[in-house]
Formats: structure tokens, C-alpha cells, sequence
């Protein structure tokens, strides 16, 4: 009677499958920790007090804004980064603060100061560094008097289209009216 020999696992299909998906998980699980390491969430703040009253400041600025009648006009040049700035209603200061804040990328954010034309009424200009595109909040910062005015929107940024400030209704502000 012929005596059966037993070959060796490695031999055999089933045992590779079961390293194979084991090596696979393990392989996945340390890419998805190194991920997450490298690129940790920043979006979260710990101070929510703050927050909340930094929220009533800006809504007090966007008011002033609205009550001063403020609009503007905004062109980006693709080939000088010149940024002009077309800025109407019952302020006119020397300079302009602009922000053009990424939504979840603050390495992103641009902040341009733009400066009064001496030649042409309500006309402003900046230079920015580099191109800028895609979703952003644009922010305008000015100063009437010895209070600042704010206009606030998300908006696509791009280079081939003029962007309108002071368009929407304020949000947020709507019991204050």
C-alpha cells in the first residue's frame, strides 16, 4: 500500500490568496496613514467664541458696506497678473485690501493690496504673483472714516471673466435689515 506524501503549503493555492489579501490590507492601511499624517485637517477651530464673535463684527462691516452703496468690478490680467479693480458707491479710500481665500487650502489664499489711480475716479490696481483660479471667497477691505467696510462673496475666479462685488444680498444679516 502506496503511502501518500503531503507537498509543502507553498505548494498550494489557497494559503497565497489568503497572504495575498493580508499584504494588501496591511499595504492600503499604511498608505492611508501616511496620507493622513501628511495632510492633516486644519479646518477645525477650537475657539468657537471667538469665532462666533468675529461673525457679528464682519456682518457689522458687510452692513456698512451696503450702506455706503459699495460695488465693484473686478479683472484679473492673465499675462501681467495686474488685478483692476473698478470701485463705485460713497467711498473712495487710497487703498484696498483684497483676499482671495481658498475654501480648504490656506496655502492658497492670496492677499493683493490695491491702490487708487490718480488719473481715473474709482479705478484700482494690484499685482498678483502668481495665477489664481477656481472657487474662492473674495474679500474687500476699505476704510470710511475710522471704520472698515466689507464685501465678502464666493465666487469662480478665473482670468477671462470680470467678477461683480456687492451683487448679492447680504447673507446672514437678514433680521438686522
Amino acid at each position: 500500500m502506496p503511502t501518500a506524501t503531503a507537498s509543502p503549503w507553498y505548494k498550494h493555492l489557497w494559503p497565497w490568496i489568503i497572504i495575498g489579501i493580508l499584504a494588501c490590507s496591511v499595504t492600503l492601511t499604511l498608505s492611508m496613514v501616511t496620507i493622513a499624517v501628511n495632510n492633516p485637517d486644519n479646518l477645525v477651530n477650537d475657539n468657537y467664541y471667538e469665532a462666533g464673535k468675529g461673525i457679528n463684527r464682519s456682518l457689522d462691516r458687510e452692513l456698512l458696506a451696503q450702506t455706503l452703496k459699495m460695488r465693484a468690478s473686478m479683472h484679473l490680467d492673465e499675462l501681467t497678473g495686474e488685478v483692476e479693480l473698478r470701485l463705485s458707491g460713497n467711498s473712495q479710500p487710497k487703498t484696498l485690501e483684497l483676499n482671495l481665500i481658498s475654501p480648504t487650502q490656506p496655502e492658497k489664499d492670496r492677499k493683493i493690496t490695491l491702490a487708487r489711480s490718480e488719473s481715473e475716479h474709482g479705478r484700482y490696481i494690484g499685482q498678483l504673483t502668481d495665477q489664481v483660479e477656481g472657487r474662492r471667497f473674495v474679500e474687500l477691505l476699505g476704510v470710511e472714516g475710522d471704520k472698515t467696510w466689507r464685501m465678502f462673496e464666493e465666487e469662480q475666479v478665473s482670468h477671462d471673466k470680470d467678477l461683480l462685488l456687492g451683487d448679492e444680498p447680504l447673507q446672514g444679516a437678514e433680521d438686522l435689515n
